[in-house]
């Protein structure tokens, strides 16, 4: 049981009035969203939510228990804190620490609504399934059943397997499909069954892999939740700092009093600091929201149309890189300390845009099965090698999923590399030449 289900409770009066008082000066200011609920939990609690990505009726799994352990190492050590929790659904649940200063609460209480309304109208969710607690605890029961058929060594091994292939998916898939068929369901897009080409690898192993019917049902509930997570990914930046404006504005709009102001600042400049050669998802869109203010920008618009890569693509220029600072770093190899290496704004910018690029993730294409049935894999290049350690061992479990031979062309400084597997073994071959990039 997760430490979140035995210590929640309602809000107290004091907390419940200010949460409609604020709700009430969001709706003022023309934020629209799903209803809200917010729900007490101790600090610990917290942390096992996130570790299960928001939802307490997730089905377990090692990966959540580690990831609990991070956040609650760093809790205790003073290297993090996690103010709220919050949960893109229909309605929005939202999970306030009961440790929390008042004037902290009304922060997060304020920040929520602006997530709320980012969830509901920022274009990557739209799609999104909105009923996903239900959906979760579906998948969860679905999981136990099979361990009670299977065993749980079997469906554990299995299940872990499949998360560790979770990012392999197209994340403008669902926003492309929707926009060619109009309205759609809720929910993950349904995976194409042909050879070829895709970028959604998980979806053509759950439809052409030759699995068992049960791994095949496991396979898809973890592509489900993949698309449902991915617009977060996509769209971090933005939607912190979405929330983060809005914060600001309502609380210094009327709902904080003179007593409680040094502690927003206080809270608010913790929230955003910026340490050099990092990036702060929440300083950063706060940020951009602001300059695009000053420049006369619709910011209703903004966070409807853009993900993060488009966002900082509009809006981010010279002006804005020399004046937050925004240089690149590197590592001084005589002195070993990490130091300004480029302050050009156009290298910044593409630097960033890079990063930001398919979510942050690599960019893996199956462009088709040939004719000895190997799945053929390529990696579009943008600059950032891929982690060749790493790599091998996707193209072993895609391989093993797939029960048979898989190649994933990439290049590693400028140099092209095969690496092939095959019954088991592993080898990187050294191309000729870089390899091709297939056409978007």
């Amino acid at each position: 049981m997760l430490p979140a289900q035995r210590h929640r409770s309602p809000l107290s009066a004091e907390l419940a009035h200010w949460a409609e008082r604020i709700e009430a000066v969001a709706r003022s200011y023309g934020l629209s969203f799903h209803p809200v609920e917010f729900e007490l939990l101790d600090a610990r609690a917290v942390n096992g939510l996130a570790a299960y990505g928001g939802f307490p009726v997730r089905y377990p799994s090692w990966r959540f228990g580690m990831e609990f352990e991070r956040l609650e190492k760093g809790h205790q050590w003073g290297l993090s804190k996690i103010y709220e929790l919050v949960i893109n659904n229909d309605p929005v649940v939202a999970y306030l620490v009961r440790s929390n200063s008042l004037p902290e609460q009304k922060l997060v209480m304020a920040h929520v609504f602006g997530h709320a309304d980012f969830f509901r109208n920022n274009c990557w969710f739209a799609s999104t399934e909105r009923r996903m607690l239900d959906t979760m605890a579906q998948h969860a029961t679905l999981v136990r059943r099979r361990i009670d058929r299977e065993g749980l060594e079997t469906v554990e091994r299995f299940l872990d397997l499949a998360l560790s292939l979770e990012n392999l998916i197209d994340p403008y898939l669902p926003l492309r499909r929707k926009l060619a068929g109009g309205a759609q369901a809720a929910g993950a897009p349904a995976p194409a069954a042909g050879d070829g080409p895709t970028f959604d690898v998980l979806g053509f192993l759950c439809e052409r892999a030759p699995l068992a019917e049960w791994q095949r049902e496991v396979l898809r509930l973890v592509r489900d939740e993949a698309y449902y997570f991915q617009p977060q990914r996509m769209t971090k930046i933005m939607n912190e700092g979405w929330a983060s404006y809005w914060h600001s504005r309502i609380l210094t709009g009327g709902v904080l009093d003179g007593s409680e102001i040094v502690d927003f600042a206080d809270c608010h400049s913790g929230a955003t600091a910026t340490a050099p050669g990092r990036l702060n998802p929440y300083k950063l869109g706060i940020e951009l929201f602001r300059c695009a203010e000053r420049r006369g920008e619709d910011l209703m618009r903004l966070r409807r149309v853009h993900d993060d890569a488009s966002f900082v693509d509009e809006l981010l220029d010279e002006e804005f890189v020399a004046s937050q600072k925004m240089f690149l770093y590197a590592r001084n190899p005589r002195s070993g300390k990490s130091e300004v290496s480029e302050r050009d704004a156009a290298k910044v910018k593409a630097r960033l845009l890079a990063d930001l690029s398919w979510g942050g993730l690599p960019r893996i294409e199956l462009v088709g099965v040939d004719e000895g049935g190997a799945l053929h894999l390529v990696h579009h290049h943008d600059g950032r090698d891929l982690q060749l350690a790493k790599a091998r061992e996707t193209l072993a479990r895609v391989g093993g999923l797939w029960g048979g031979p898989a190649v994933l062309d990439t290049r590693e400084d400028g140099v092209g590399r095969r690496l092939r597997w095959r019954a088991g073994e592993l080898k990187v071959e050294e191309l000729d030449t870089p390899t091709a990039q297939p056409a978007s």
